[in-house]
């Protein structure tokens, strides 16, 4: 499989979700909190920076080279993050103990899902198609740069296309790293 800053776009986004489906089965399949609790942080973490990553550089290629279906496919799956979001911050807020753990990621995994299949089978293949291979691999040179720089916790509320999402994410991120320093995350 491709990492996140070679290959395609496609390639890219593919890995992240691929990533983030083995987050999800390690936090149901955890044998004590303390373990949940470190997958979930992963799995946090890993999705709020994927989710961005996405709205700021590939949703933006496909408004740009796709045109009218570009920026229908881009609002379509700018909305379906939002659901994404929601709910990720309701799983973020939870502890292993709470009876809404679990049903929330199964939720949070359903929505998130359908939107990986739709992507993967859809919008990607359509973006594929109309860029030049130059174009996909700056695309993941760019995807793997802002996921470095963007917040690492579920904001909903925040705005979810540029310029107003970098401002609002360059803001918010710092205090998420921090926050970052105190939270468990799975070893090695």
């Amino acid at each position: 499989m491709a990492s996140a800053n070679t290959g395609t776009v496609s390639e890219a986004i593919k890995h992240d979700h691929a990533e983030l489906k083995e987050y999800y089965i390690n936090i149901l399949s955890a044998k004590d909190d303390d373990s949940k609790i470190r997958w979930q942080n992963q799995f946090t973490w890993e999705l709020a920076r994927h989710s961005i990553g996405e709205e700021l550089v590939v949703y933006p290629a496909m408004e740009k080279y796709m045109g009218e279906e570009g920026k229908h496919l881009a609002q379509k799956d700018r909305d379906e993050h939002n659901k994404v979001k929601e709910l990720l911050y309701k799983f973020q807020g939870l502890s292993p103990s709470d009876l809404e753990f679990e049903p929330t990621i199964q939720s949070l995994w359903d929505v998130l899902g359908k939107h990986i299949e739709e992507e993967e089978t859809d919008d990607l293949p359509k973006l594929e198609k109309v860029i030049q291979d130059g174009d996909s691999a700056q695309l993941v040179n760019s995807f793997g740069r802002t996921k470095m720089f963007v917040p690492t916790r579920s904001h909903p509320s925040a705005p979810d296309k540029p310029p107003f999402e970098t401002v609002a994410g360059l803001m918010a991120a710092p205090l998420d790293k921090l926050g970052d320093i105190f939270r468990r995350f799975p070893q090695g």
